[in-house]
């Protein structure tokens, strides 16, 4: 890779961690990578108001990492590009899934403690 072409990949690399860099996002993103969501969905999921999750969405959309689809009056959100993919189901190994592992870790030694 020369260094034009390693420029342009970093730039776009970057662009990736400032769409990351916000929590909602990326827990939208998370839900994303789990199944395809509705706004209202995912508002109820995330406990936050519609009009946040769809600004967030709008600025996922534009940067490329989630699309959408309609379907009658709603419109189905989910992850979008290989990237997109990628990171997020790294991060979502790294600390969505390891946290309910932990959980499931914490309940069966309650249930072997009181056993």
């Amino acid at each position: 890779m020369n260094v034009q072409e390693m420029q342009q990949s970093a730039t776009r690399a970057a662009d990736l961690m400032k769409a990351l860099s916000s929590e909602n996002r990326l827990m939208i993103l998370c839900q994303l990578a789990e199944e395809e969501k509705t706004v209202g969905r995912l508002a109820e999921t995330l406990g936050l108001r519609q009009a946040a999750v769809s600004q967030q969405l709008a600025l996922l959309r534009k940067d490329g990492l989630v699309a959408a689809r309609r379907e009658g009056q709603q419109i189905h959100y989910r992850l979008n590009g290989r990237e997109a993919r990628a990171v997020i189901a790294v991060l979502y190994d790294l600390f969505c899934r390891a946290s309910r592992d932990r959980t499931e870790d914490t309940r069966s030694g309650a249930l072997q403690d009181a056993g």
